[in-house]
């Protein structure tokens, strides 16, 4: 059977939105822009008390709408999918937009490869006026993941460079198989589930290009308009990375997939650390302990075949001072771990750090 045409692949292209009108309409006339023969725009409102409802009657015809009771992302991302029959789908916030050859260029991917279950793109971060920052989402300095992940994101999901919702495009097939998103634990950021479990689905590649515009408003609700520690949006990511975590094992083991005991990751380690030193009280995992959490560190930094020795070193060492720092340094330390911008200097020399070789360490314990 010969391989699809791009032009004959469908991409449905599913808006979610809640009191975004200010931006809804520049995120569905970017959808429907799109230079791709075949796309469908569904746009879903979640339960906005803005306006939003009265600016998508300027649409009515040109675009599927549905409206809901608000019920968080993932309630309105689980909505489109009922509507949607696309063989690709991409998940657009209605406070960002695509750049018009987005559906195509996904489109393509997936057609030249049959094995794909995800294709992401990078971001290009805009203000609130829709200016460009000069930045792109993941950073330029990171390798772009590509290929077979399972074991990367078995071993560790969360230091992957990934994109965030409007940044991918998903086989619909994938998605279906992990349907519906859990809505009690992803009233935001639904892509920790629906980015990291494609990925155990079929094969992820990564396009060069900027294929979305990511705009950092001030209202975003999970995005900091500057890169400041927030404690709060921290216990915030611990919370998605441990839901998605117990997600990932469960669909690891009904696939049959080989996984370590318990799924960690460098940067989730890292948050929870930081949160136990800086706001003990308020720390969302009650077992978690200094000694535990550098235990926890080390073993998932030897799991992190994507990395060299150096960097390896980098991050014990890391581990070890913010365990012991007065909580002053201890802040500091965080922010140069969590905010790239804060460490421009360094970022060449890690980035060349990392390793290319791709290869799985022989233990993941």
């Amino acid at each position: 059977m010969s391989a699809p045409d791009a032009a004959d692949l469908a991409v449905d292209i599913v808006i979610s939105n809640h009191n975004y009108a200010e931006f809804l309409g520049d995120a569905i006339e970017s959808a429907r822009r799109q230079t791709h023969p075949e796309v469908r725009v569904i746009v879903v409102d979640d339960g906005s008390t803005d306006g939003s409802r009265e600016r998508l009657r300027d649409y009515e015809g040109e675009v599927e709408i549905v409206l809901k009771e608000n019920g968080g992302q993932a309630s309105a991302l689980n909505a489109g999918m009922e509507r949607a029959g696309g063989d690709v789908v991409i998940f657009l916030d209605a406070d960002d937009s695509l750049e018009p050859d987005a559906a195509r260029q996904a489109a393509h991917a997936f057609a030249a490869d049959p094995r794909l279950a995800k294709v992401q793109f990078r971001m290009a971060v805009l203000d609130a006026a829709g200016r460009p920052t000069g930045v792109t989402k993941p950073t330029a300095y990171l390798g772009a993941p590509a290929g077979d992940m399972r074991a990367s994101e078995l071993a560790f999901p969360f230091d992957l460079p990934w994109s965030a919702t409007s940044g991918n495009a998903f086989r619909q097939t994938a998605l279906r198989r992990i349907l519906p998103i859990p809505e009690r634990e992803y009233r935001l950021c639904a892509d920790w589930y629906v980015v990291h479990m494609t990925a155990l689905l079929g094969d992820v590649a990564t396009l060069e290009e900027v294929g979305a515009n990511h705009r950092v408003h001030g209202r975003n609700n999970y995005e900091r308009e500057h890169p400041q520690l927030d404690l709060a949006r921290i216990r915030d990511t611990i919370g998605y990375a441990d839901a998605t975590s117990g997600s990932l094992a469960r669909l690891a083991d009904e696939l049959g997939l080989e996984r370590p005991e318990r799924i960690l990751a460098v940067s989730e380690v890292a948050n929870r650390l930081i949160s136990l030193r800086l706001d003990p009280a308020r720390h969302p995992l009650p077992g978690d302990t200094r000694r535990g959490l550098v235990a926890d560190g080390l073993r998932a930094v030897r799991r992190r075949f994507d990395v060299s020795w150096p960097m390896k070193l980098a991050f014990v060492a890391w581990f070890l001072a913010v365990a012991v720092a007065p909580k002053p340094l201890v802040r500091r330390l965080a922010e140069l771990f969590l905010f790239p911008e804060r460490r421009a200097s360094l970022n060449p020399m890690l980035g060349r750090l990392r390793r290319d070789d791709g290869e799985p360490a022989a233990e993941v314990a």
